[in-house]
């Protein structure tokens, strides 16, 4: 219990004030898009099943990529907090958007390397439910749109 408010702590920390604006772009290549954030830029795409061409991640892949990252950074950011030895860590996440009728599912597989105690790996593993991405998309979600 007293754990779980920690972590509580620590995700509400991380999340405070987090904002995001990207910005998606596509021409005449099909369904080729560029995606930049700041500084930054991706490519995405869809599977060639749909036409694309494979060159970047689909959007399912980029979605599962926001979980994996930020589960990755939340377990590593709390491991160097503790001082602890963790010399790396992986998040394979898991998406199926056909499991039930409306129903999305998501499963992570978490594996984390270094010189850590059993009672350590644990409080890791539920670390990883502080992800702020996480929290996002197990909350209520508002989504507008904008016609320029």
């Amino acid at each position: 219990m007293f754990f779980d408010k920690i972590c509580l702590i620590f995700a509400v920390l991380f999340l405070k004030n987090m904002k995001a604006e990207v910005i998606t772009k596509i021409g005449a290549e099909k369904y080729l898009m560029n995606i930049s954030a700041g500084k930054n830029s991706i490519i995405g795409d869809e599977p060639a099943a749909k036409g694309g061409q494979e060159k970047g991640f689909n959007p399912l892949e980029l979605l599962a990529s926001a979980l994996s990252s930020c589960t990755t950074a939340t377990i590593k950011m709390f491991a160097d907090r503790k001082e602890w030895e963790v010399e790396e860590v992986s998040v394979k996440v898991l998406f199926d958007n056909e499991t039930k009728e409306g129903v999305s599912q998501f499963k992570k597989i978490i594996e984390i390397k270094g010189n850590l105690t059993e009672e350590q790996r644990n409080i890791l593993h539920k670390t990883a439910h502080a992800c702020p991405i996480q929290k996002i998309l197990t909350g209520e979600i508002a989504i507008e749109s904008e016609m320029l």
